[in-house]
């Protein structure tokens, strides 16, 4: 988990992560999962939207957002921030700046 957290946006592998953990990829999934409830990726997904929440709450552009918490495109970010968070970036960023 740490190392996802200070990886994050370095799009940091399934074998980066087993290396850092000393631990085969197959055993590394089961661990994580085990001690997470999610898989080593979607918990990167998830730590991805925890950064690009804060960000997007200082009133950065979506696409600056996209690029600095390491997803591929603004597209990208919006497809996995709906589908964890319900809203899209540019409606979260909206509704926090409304509460204002």
């Amino acid at each position: 988990r740490d190392y996802l957290e200070a990886h994050y946006a370095d799009n940091p592998s399934l074998e980066d992560l087993s290396d850092a953990a000393y631990l085969s990829p197959y055993h590394l999934i089961r661990v994580f999962r085990q001690a997470t409830g999610l898989p080593p990726r979607a918990y990167l997904n998830q730590v991805r939207i925890r950064r690009a929440r804060g960000m997007l709450s200082q009133g950065r552009p979506i696409a600056e957002v996209a690029q600095a918490t390491g997803f591929s495109d603004q597209s990208h970010l919006t497809r996995h921030f709906k589908r964890i968070l319900g809203v899209t970036p540019g409606q979260y960023r909206n509704s926090v700046q409304d509460r204002r």
